[in-house]
């Protein structure tokens, strides 16, 4: 796949284009990704995913409600060429670029500059300035400037719409097995492993504290997780903890992520470290003491260990 962040000189043979933020790369994107890449073929022409960065919401929305994301831009970037697509466009998104209405955006972009010859969009796809290019409003803009159009139906699962609003929600409340099923895989975070204060190294639960440096990550709500880590392109089980501490801390301002890998013993201070989210086992607990707290990760353990037995 094909990363442009500039235009100016992009090529590609009678493109097929598809537009949106994709947050998630879920089913539903999926499916467009799949009609797309049939279409390029039945033209004889290239397939061609266009996004924004930063998400329109990032831009757009109030500062004191802040979107969280599913995945990051790398992320996305990734999860993408996975569908094996041909090109992918990365459009800066400003406010300026918003106030274009979505024929302004198509004759500029994907008719001057990209010489677009089909457009595939998602069943409840709008864009252009207060999103007002529905699916009646493209198809007069592709009939002016000669390209063909077609539009996917929404793609259901257990009688949802699948869509990064409703994923958003699921990682918010911790249903990772529900988010897992939507996404086709399992929700993941990326992170650098740093130093903490070694409270688990003390009673025999050593964890690798991740640092994620991407504030716009959203992250499931607190508790502990049946997880797989990836490092060094290996996958070990785990037993990951979102939340405060509060058995060893009353600072509420300051929620940690910290994973204990199992049968894992290397330094891997300052590495990089994705995780995989299978299953929340129960909220965050605070203890009368270290030596319960201690208990309780024994009995986590061995119900995280015959998780993945079962797997």
């Amino acid at each position: 796949m094909k990363i442009h962040k500039n235009i100016r000189n992009f090529s590609a043979k009678n493109p097929a284009i598809t537009v949106g933020t994709f947050d998630g790369v879920h089913l539903g994107h999926i499916q467009i990704f799949n009609k797309l890449k049939k279409k390029a073929r039945s033209i004889n022409g290239e397939s061609v995913v266009v996004t924004f960065w930063p998400h329109p919401k990032m831009v757009l929305g109030s500062k004191d409600h802040k979107i969280k994301m599913i995945n990051t831009i790398d992320e996305k970037i990734k999860l993408i060429e996975e569908q094996e697509i041909d090109h992918l466009i990365i459009l800066k998104f400003t406010k300026t670029f918003a106030k274009l209405s979505s024929c302004e955006f198509i004759e500029q972009y994907l008719y001057s500059k990209l010489n677009i010859k089909a457009l595939i969009v998602g069943y409840d796809h709008h864009f252009g300035k207060d999103r007002e290019g529905n699916f009646e409003v493209l198809s007069k803009c592709a009939k002016k400037y000669n390209f063909a159009i077609e539009k996917v139906e929404a793609f259901s699962l257990d009688n949802e719409n699948i869509s990064s609003t409703l994923i958003r929600g699921t990682i918010r409340k911790g249903e990772i097995e529900t988010t897992n099923a939507y996404l086709s895989k399992n929700y993941f975070i990326s992170g650098e492993i740093i130093g903490g204060e070694k409270i688990g190294r003390n009673i025999g639960f050593p964890t690798a504290n991740i640092y994620i440096s991407e504030s716009y990550k959203i992250i499931p709500i607190r508790g502990v997780y049946a997880v797989e880590t990836e490092i060094h392109g290996k996958r070990y089980a785990g037993m990951l903890n979102i939340g405060y501490k509060p058995t060893v801390n009353n600072n509420k301002s300051n929620c940690s992520i910290e994973v204990h890998i199992l049968n894992f013993k290397a330094d891997i201070y300052n590495e990089r470290i994705r995780v995989y989210f299978h299953k929340r086992i129960r909220s965050e607990i605070k203890f009368r003491s270290l030596e319960k707290l201690k208990q309780q990760l024994i009995k986590d353990k061995a119900i995280i260990s015959q998780y993945f037995k079962m797997k």
